[in-house]
């Protein structure tokens, strides 16, 4: 299993900078940050600074969509950045969230998203791809490679998952609902004739190390409201029950509202509605032995990666006690099976 760290591009960059080094010192392999332009800082310009002051953790959006960048010059600066720094990228993206809506717009459709993955995928790995009429290359890129990561919840971005996506990503690190969905993007893939083991799977939620378990409930309980700002339109579309996981759904008939300027933050007050239960299963908490068997249990499900959040105040010592316990011990247990 990788492990990668999701990190907010709150100022000063080089804070942002400095926890992507101390990830990549504690055997983290991805620098994940989120992408909102409005919300955060640029966040293609802090992986340069990243990837600059580092020696192997790849970074990417977490994730990008195709509504608020342009999809050529979003495949410019991947294949720019591999062609410097030597294919340490990767694009996760989906149809679009916080940096939509904060513009009042609306995420874009499944089958846009589908041609905005061949359009920047062909581009960043120096092929040549057909878009509003013209057959499109870039001249300069030789050596650039990336690939791209789906991220979604409903049926049809499931779907695209596993027919165009080079991995998947699930923001939602609860067992049952990863295994569920886990099992429907390789469903798609081998229907599709794709190799559905040739998939990454990463699965990701807030990640504390502690042992008071109420203060880490508080400080992680927005990623349940954030999960159920994504899943909510789902529900409104498919309803509640078979086309979705009915435990991704029960819990936000009490959503009231979502408020993006507290996207992604410790203490969001529009978080309240999101029951201990709900934290406990959508996140990764407690002492390192707690962190370990739920781990091993989301790698026995298909899960290729854990990308951990760190929008908590307990950022250091989380990174450190995964890297002297967690990632080791996932590591010698791999060893162990094999």
């Amino acid at each position: 299993m990788d492990f990668g760290v999701v990190l907010q591009t709150d100022p000063p960059a080089q804070r942002t900078v400095a926890l992507a080094k101390l990830a990549e010192t504690y055997g983290f392999g991805y620098a994940w940050t989120f992408d909102s332009h409005l919300l955060w800082q640029e966040p293609y310009v802090i992986y340069s600074a990243i990837l600059a002051e580092t020696h192997r953790i790849k970074v990417g959006p977490y994730v990008t969509n195709p509504a608020t960048r342009d999809w050529t010059v979003t495949a410019s600066t991947f294949a720019t950045l591999n062609e410097m720094y030597g294919n340490r990228t990767v694009c996760g993206i989906g149809r679009g969230d916080s940096a939509v809506r904060v513009l009042n717009g609306k995420p874009v459709s499944v089958k846009e998203m589908r041609r905005s993955i061949e359009v920047i995928r062909e581009l960043a790995n120096c092929r040549p791809v057909e878009h509003n009429g013209s057959t499109l290359q870039f001249p300069w890129a030789k050596t650039s490679e990336l690939e791209v990561w789906v991220a979604g919840y409903g049926p049809l971005a499931l779907k695209a998952a596993g027919e165009v996506g080079d991995g998947f990503i699930l923001q939602c690190a609860d067992v049952d609902i990863a295994k569920w969905m886990i099992d429907t993007v390789k469903t798609n893939a081998s229907n599709a004739g794709k190799d559905p083991e040739s998939l990454e799977f990463c699965i990701s939620g807030p990640m504390y190390i502690g042992e008071d378990w109420a203060h880490m409930r508080e400080q992680c309980r927005w990623f349940g409201g954030m999960v159920g700002n994504h899943v909510a339109d789902i529900v409104e579309k498919y309803g509640n029950e078979g086309s979705i996981p009915t435990a991704l759904a029960e819990y936000i008939e009490g959503r009231k509202g979502y408020d993006y300027n507290e996207h992604g933050r410790a203490g969001n007050s529009h978080a309240e509605f999101v029951p201990d239960e709900i934290v406990d299963r959508f996140c990764v908490l407690g002492t390192a032995d707690e962190h370990i068997a739920k781990l091993e249990a989301l790698r026995d499900v298909g899960v290729t990666q854990f990308a951990g959040y760190l929008q908590h105040d307990n950022k250091e010592e989380t990174l450190r006690v995964y890297g002297e316990k967690v990632i080791p011990a996932l590591s010698e247990a791999i060893t162990a099976k094999i």
